[in-house]
């Protein structure tokens, strides 16, 4: 399972970025799943308490910039989508 210290030592993260992360987070911890966590657009905008897609989207893409999430979309309206944890290493 990801350490949440990985995340807390990289200075480009900041409280939006852990909002998301966490709602992820929580997400894959009801699903029993560790790494490939489904998962919908509003289902995390509620658990992080982000109420705007312009923040949402700018938030989330910085992760998939940063190599933290791999987005994996859905255009099925009955499938989730699927986002990927990506492991880091803990630096000592």
């Amino acid at each position: 399972m990801q350490c949440l210290s990985v995340y807390m030592d990289d200075p480009r993260l900041n409280v939006w970025h852990f909002a998301l992360l966490l709602a992820i987070l929580s997400l894959g911890y009801r699903q029993g799943q560790k790494q490939n966590i489904k998962v919908s657009r509003s289902k995390i905008m509620a658990l992080s308490h982000i109420n705007t897609l312009p923040t949402y989207h700018k938030y989330f893409k910085e992760l998939q910039c940063f190599g933290y999430v791999e987005y994996t979309p859905s255009y099925h309206p009955g499938a989730r989508s699927e986002i990927k944890l990506n492991e880091k290493e803990v630096k000592s």
